[in-house]
């Protein structure tokens, strides 16, 4: 690791803090919910630290519970989680362009909503080693959070519990208002893109596709018409 690698690292560990404390209020309520199915700290930790999503874990809980096959677990584990494939594509054109495949992997592994938003707001290109610094952080703390969760059982009241889950919320926030302030362009799409997740909300035809299945569609035509409307220019380009 050389001195660039290094203080990446040490940003990407920076900014992972508030990722981390995000993530142990979340995991706590996901660590009261495997307790409620029966399953220990022990493996419930280490499904938080291989499978860090939210939605994919809740979902494989009462999978689990039912005795349902592991068929129907990797279904809708893929569904859930397709996003994650897009996040991967979208982030992956901001590495050098010789950056190894050993990294390209990692950092894939290693993204989720958050992640990939601070990934993905650095100006330039992405050091793989920020993402590193981030996961290192925010991945036990997602981890310590689930264990925590099975072990104190209901030792806090609800409410508590739901105000603290708030903090990833407004993390999530801090991560793309900073971009949104500076390109009127972003701040457009978060707005539209917000209006649209609404509607599929609400709306009787769409309310029922499932989350992960919500932000393909919304990803792929919101970004898909950002290309064609306001192109970016190559650096090629601008040299020319």
């Amino acid at each position: 690791m050389n001195q660039t690698d290094k203080m990446n690292y040490c940003e990407g560990l920076r900014d992972g803090v508030p990722i981390a404390l995000g993530y142990l209020a979340v995991a706590f309520t996901l660590g009261i919910a495997a307790r409620n199915f029966g399953i220990h700290a022990f493996p419930a930790t280490i499904m938080s630290l291989t499978n860090f999503t939210s939605a994919g874990e809740f979902a494989a809980l009462g999978i689990i519970s039912a005795g349902a096959p592991y068929l129907e677990m990797v279904f809708s584990q893929a569904i859930i989680n397709l996003r994650y494939l897009l996040m991967s594509c979208a982030l992956s054109q901001k590495l050098p362009t010789d950056t190894p495949m050993f990294h390209r992997f990692w950092t894939g592994f290693f993204i989720t909503d958050e992640i990939f938003g601070v990934s993905s707001s650095r100006e330039g290109k992405l050091n793989p080693f920020y993402t590193y610094g981030a996961a290192s952080i925010a991945v036990p703390g997602w981890a310590l959070g689930t264990c925590l969760g099975v072990i104190l059982g209901t030792a806090l009241p609800p409410r508590i519990t739901r105000a603290l889950s708030v903090a990833l919320y407004g993390m999530f926030l801090a991560a793309i208002i900073p971009p949104a302030r500076k390109n009127r362009v972003i701040a457009g799409l978060v707005i539209v893109s917000m209006l649209a997740s609404s509607l599929f909300s609400y709306l009787p035809l769409l309310s029922g596709i499932s989350s992960g299945m919500r932000v393909i569609i919304l990803t792929v035509i919101l970004s898909g018409l950002a290309a064609v409307l306001f192109p970016i220019k190559e650096e090629n380009e601008d040299a020319e």
